[in-house]
């Protein structure tokens, strides 16, 4: 068999089992909704085929899988079946409704398998082989034929069997890394040996399947590919059995950020890629770790005072990828301990304010010593410091005090007494609880419009007598601000921390009628 690039142009199938492989993840099976939404996401990101499932493994999967066929358009839907006649036919009957059917058939190879999990022979592998592919082909003419746990498999057996189902009709065969053993090299050079071995049309088309049990799965998809594979099969945010399969946002990126080196393409819209990781994560409920590849809230962030100072004077210093091509706006530069004045004097300007030399020379000193209590320093920090010790804003809600009445028999009750704007304003007010009355009744005194958006309450010490810190986020047109305050009381926790948000709030406003 010819190589790949000889015969046909460098265009890499993304082939993305998250709908099969990956929801065989702990903790991520999706109902047909989601299974639907993350369906029509793949095909925004323009995957050129969606595994959808394995048809015979349950009535849901089944539906699920007839269900994206229907639904999903113009693009190559494929169901998983094991090299017997009833998952074939259960295959094809939930993927009548596709445009482009593809039914997908595996069995194992490995003696390990035939003898442990199979107990079959080579010979009686060879027969199913040959009997389901040609099965599965008079049903549709995509048919794809995997070798499971191919890696750990007599190279001549895998060949024999591979021809066996091009034979048979097949046209694509898939060599999986089923349990994620291989290493780049050697995983080359099995490669090499079946395209060499084979003998096929060049219409057929080697593909590969990684998992990544030694963190190896995007680096032997990528070495498959120098041999001439020309399909990657891979799922979002990596996800998939154990340590999980090989990331399509890693492969798809290798590809266009290294693209001379590897002489191939895919027609995958980049663009989409963040908005499919943060889509997946929401409905699976599995966050990516933040120093994952691509799509980890890490992967655009900095840090450093030497590398915060290079990306702000050129972004090509430390970063091999823009943020923007995988669908994210821009970077982050986190400020922290380790924050230089580069990297201070453009977060302040971002937020707005036009300070002198000395004015950030000043508020820099402030902010290095907040840095070294706290991992991070936010942007309500920053404006804090500006209006406190640079520019001397003062505060035009003062809260004097708070009361309430509150108990299983009576309507919770709050009376507050607020300074504001040199004159002292006690109004009393009813609510749901006793945060929601005071809530409402500083709401009735400020006027404000704002919207709370967030309430948490944390105990900062131990015991009964704990000091609890209540923190909340509000929100008014374009503008979003935090606001904490503790007490042992948490109600009074509770209205200084909405007090301070609602000043934050009122200094960006001045901040914004100001010009700075």
């Amino acid at each position: 068999m010819k190589k790949k690039e000889d015969t046909m142009n460098n265009k890499i199938l993304i082939f993305d089992t998250t709908l099969r492989d990956g929801e065989q993840s702990p903790g991520s099976s999706m109902n047909m909704q989601e299974k639907l939404k993350v369906a029509q996401q793949l095909k925004r990101l323009n995957v050129d085929i969606i595994e959808a499932g394995f048809p015979i493994a349950s009535v849901g999967d089944f539906e699920a899988v007839k269900e994206v066929a229907s639904m999903v358009k113009g693009i190559t839907i494929a169901g998983l079946a094991r090299t017997n006649r009833e998952d074939v036919e259960r295959a094809y009957e939930a993927l009548k409704p596709a445009d482009k059917p593809r039914i997908h058939v595996f069995v194992a190879t490995s003696d390990i398998h035939l003898k442990a999990k199979l107990k079959k022979t080579r010979e009686e592998v060879l027969q199913m082989t040959a009997e389901s592919v040609a099965r599965a082909k008079g049903f549709v003419d995509d048919v794809e034929f995997s070798a499971e746990d191919a890696t750990r498999s007599d190279k001549d057996y895998l060949v024999e069997v591979f021809q066996t189902a091009i034979d048979a009709g097949a046209t694509t065969i898939n060599i999986p890394d089923t349990v994620g053993y291989t290493t780049p090299d050697e995983f080359a050079e099995l490669i090499r040996y079946v395209r060499t071995n084979i003998k096929a049309p060049d219409s057929v088309i080697i593909s590969v399947h990684c998992h990544n049990d030694l963190g190896l799965g995007v680096a032997n998809s990528l070495a498959a590919l120098k041999e001439g594979a020309r399909q990657i099969e891979c799922t979002i945010n990596g996800i998939g059995e154990r340590a999980g399969n090989a990331a399509l946002e890693e492969i798809v990126m290798a590809l266009k950020t290294r693209k001379n080196f590897f002489q191939c393409y895919s027609d995958v819209v980049t663009e989409q890629i963040y908005p499919s990781s943060r889509l997946l994560s929401q409905i699976t409920g599995i966050s990516v770790q933040p120093n994952k590849a691509v799509v980890g809230g890490n992967a655009f962030a900095h840090e450093a005072g030497i590398h915060q100072d290079g990306v702000l004077k050129e972004k090509l210093t430390y970063e091999i990828m823009t943020p923007q091509s995988i669908g994210l706006p821009s970077n982050m530069l986190v400020l922290g301990k380790h924050s230089g004045r580069h990297a201070f004097r453009e977060r302040v300007k971002s937020l707005g304010y036009e300070l002198t030399d000395e004015q950030i020379d000043n508020a820099f000193v402030v902010f290095k010593q907040i840095a070294d209590k706290k991992k991070e320093v936010y942007d309500e920090d920053i404006e804090a410091i500006v209006a406190d010790r640079v520019l001397h804003w003062e505060e035009k809600y003062k809260l004097e005090s708070v009361n309430i009445a509150s108990g299983t028999d009576m309507l919770p009750s709050a009376t507050v007494k607020i300074t504001m704007d040199a004159n002292v304003v006690t109004e009393s007010g009813s609510g749901d609880g006793p945060v929601d009355a005071v809530y409402k009744t500083i709401t009735s005194i400020t006027k404000t419009k704002s919207r709370l958006m967030r309430y948490q309450v944390n105990a900062i010490t131990g015991g009964t007598d704990a000091q609890g810190e209540v923190s909340v986020r509000i929100e008014e047109d374009s503008h979003t601000v935090s606001g904490t305050g503790s007490d042992t009381d948490i109600i009074v926790a509770s209205a200084k921390a909405y007090i301070n948000a609602l000043n934050k709030l009122e200094q960006k406003k001045v901040n914004k009628i100001k010009g700075f």
